[in-house]
């Protein structure tokens, strides 16, 4: 398997080159079906458009074809972090306080292993969550094994997409089709 921390180093520079910060670099599946997930985002909109998608696509192909750091098939996946995204850089921790999210821990802590509440924010290398059910817990960055975001109405209203243009022309469309398609039908009726 190839060394996440190195593929990383290497992704970085291509989507700093973009303007993007990467968010993160997961190799997963199995040695027949092997998937490199990258997920980056603009800082300004926190998201990607599939024209940035594709852009750091090639971009990672094109330097791997060179390099070939994985010696296996695998295939590429580059994406926006998505609503519900994971929680890989200390500072996502404080963007995100006031918003719900689960932590699994390295190991446990009071008992627990797993972290589910309101994210209350950063202090140096230290994280606090207000752990529902319990009370307000501050943990070290380094204990975070994993962690993301959770879909709640009040995160859903503070993610807005990029774009929606073009998106009421689109069912603007679809409408005009099935009543094209209705009126055809109704047609051989007669």
């Amino acid at each position: 398997m190839a060394d996440i921390a190195q593929l990383t180093r290497m992704i970085e520079p291509e989507a700093k080159a973009l303007g993007f910060d990467l968010v993160r670099v997961k190799l997963f599946g199995s040695r027949d079906d092997l998937t490199l997930q990258v997920m980056a985002e603009r800082p300004d909109t926190r998201q990607l458009t599939i024209d940035d998608c594709a852009a750091l696509s090639r971009r990672v192909s094109d330097l791997f074809d060179e390099k070939d750091p994985i010696t296996d098939a695998y295939r590429l996946e580059v994406s926006s972090p998505g609503i519900d995204r994971p929680l890989t850089r200390l500072s996502d921790f404080s963007d995100w306080a006031g918003h719900e999210a689960r932590i699994y821990l390295t190991a446990p802590v009071d008992g627990r292993k797993q972290l589910t509440g309101i994210l209350q924010g950063v202090e140096g290398e230290r994280i606090t969550i207000d752990v529902k059910k319990h009370e307000p817990m501050t943990i070290g960055f380094d204990q975070v094994a994993d962690a993301k975001l959770l879909l709640t109405d009040a995160l859903i209203a503070s993610t807005r997409p990029l774009s929606v243009e073009g998106a009421d022309e689109e069912e603007f469309e679809d409408e005009e089709a099935s009543e094209d398609a209705d009126q055809n039908q109704n047609e051989g009726l007669d």
